[in-house]
């Protein structure tokens, strides 16, 4: 067992886990990132679905995403992306409309004109407010009642919120729709016209590949399939054991898993840290990626009010991905549940995902039969963010524990924005230097 008190180790080598190696290395620090998985990136990551290689879950960039792109700009990727101007689709009473442009907004049948000017102004107050702490102690289902009305709020809001949320949008704050909409408003108050989706050329499979050859340039030693079991300081040094029997001792450790798993792997944490740690409740997601022959729609995302569709939306990213040089002449669809720890469909075979799912997007889409499915996969995971409760801010555990030398840091310390990767980034960049700051005193 190596015992080189200069070293650093970081568990979790997502985005998150990355981002920190990267910073770390840049200060000359020896870093070790250990990944339980075969390959980098978390819920970024890559599978072969059929013949084309995608994201496992979907992402997409936005204009306004400037950390982001200035990160794969430093990664020799910046020259590499394309960006596309896509549309919103949205399913209700069993039609389909499309809500892409402002003519499309006045006309959009399920609302009235009083409707459609009470969900207007609610989006022009949510992005000129500036205090989200406010925001916080207020339910959104309340919020968005009071300011847009029950019927936009059943034919608008609730698809929105159940497609990020799913039922857990009972217990979410206002803070969490205000997130959403600042991170749309950004690029235009930074003067763009138009918000504009994009992409880097072969996927996430394209940036995770560059990440980790210039981690690996700059000498962070990358450790796939070595899955923590313990973390623990031990005679002036941190210990991280691993289930397939390996240990290391280390000066620093962070821990980049969720908060609950972290509070089990971590030794030695104090009674409020583990309370705090396992008092945030996380919402997981199970989401089918379905490749096809043909397209469905023109819409990157279609929002659906019909309680009897078990998805909470379909994503198109052939809609915005160009099929014939990503994707093999394909269209892939992403059909996303968001789902709360104890919710059955996590514990559902395949098979009964696989029709359940399939039957609902067929009855949505007539002209597509299932033949035309060339390849169905589902990825599962349980704790994929924190639901943003009321309070949330308050609630938060520290990411610099009692125990020296050791942080937990990750995605439910964005507290002012929503889950991506731009915020994954940026709260990473602000964690480093702290970590840096504490190492230095």
């Amino acid at each position: 067992m190596a015992k080189q008190k200069d070293r650093w180790a970081i568990v979790g080598g997502g985005i998150l886990g990355m981002m920190l190696a990267y910073r770390f290395a840049q200060q000359g620090k020896k870093v070790v990132l250990y990944e339980g998985a075969e390959e980098l990136g978390g819920l970024a990551s890559a599978w072969q679905l059929g013949d084309i290689t995608w994201d496992k879950h979907y992402h997409v960039i936005l204009m306004s995403d400037l950390f982001l792109r200035g990160i794969l700009d430093e990664l020799g990727l910046g020259d590499e992306f394309e960006w596309v101007e896509t549309k919103t689709g949205f399913y209700t009473d069993g039609r389909m409309y499309s809500m892409s442009n402002t003519l499309e907004f006045l006309t959009f049948p399920p609302l009235r004109m009083i409707d459609k000017l009470r969900l207007g102004g609610t989006i022009f107050l949510a992005s000129k407010l500036t205090d989200w702490k406010a925001l916080e102690k207020i339910h959104v289902a309340k919020w968005l009642r009071r300011l847009s009305g029950p019927r936009t709020f059943k034919k608008i809001w609730l698809p929105l919120l159940r497609a990020k949320l799913g039922e857990s949008y009972k217990e979410t704050s206002a803070a969490f729709i205000w997130a959403t909409i600042q991170r749309m408003y950004a690029a235009r108050r930074s003067g763009l016209k138009k918000e504009m989706f994009g992409y880097i050329k072969g996927g996430y499979a394209r940036i995770l590949s560059r990440f980790g050859d210039v981690l690996e340039e700059m000498g962070v030693e990358i450790r796939l399939g070595q899955r923590a079991e313990s973390v623990e300081r031990v005679e002036g040094e941190i210990k991280v054991r691993c289930r397939q029997g390996h240990e290391d001792a280390f000066e620093r450790v962070v821990m980049t898993m969720a908060a609950p798993t972290a509070s089990t792997i971590c030794k030695g944490l104090s009674g409020e840290e583990i309370r705090r740690l396992n008092g945030l409740e996380y919402l997981g997601i199970v989401c089918p990626s379905v490749l096809l022959k043909k397209p469905l729609t023109p819409y990157y995302v279609t929002n659906i009010t019909e309680d009897w569709v078990p998805f909470t939306a379909v994503i198109e990213m052939s809609a915005l991905v160009n099929r014939h040089t990503e994707l093999n002449g394909h269209t892939l669809v992403y059909l996303p549940k968001y789902v709360t720890h104890d919710d059955p469909t996590l514990t559902w075979t395949d098979e009964k995902i696989e029709e359940t799912f399939v039957n609902a997007l067929l009855r949505m889409h007539p002209h597509l039969t299932k033949d035309d499915i060339l390849n169905f996969q589902i990825s599962r995971v349980k704790n994929v963010f924190a639901l943003p409760t009321l309070r949330y801010s308050e609630k938060l555990p520290p990411m610099h524990m009692s125990v020296p030398g050791i942080h937990i840091v990750n995605s439910a310390h964005i507290v002012n924005s929503t889950l991506n990767v731009n915020e994954t980034m940026l709260l990473a960049d602000r964690a480093a230097k702290e970590i840096l700051t504490k190492q230095r005193v």
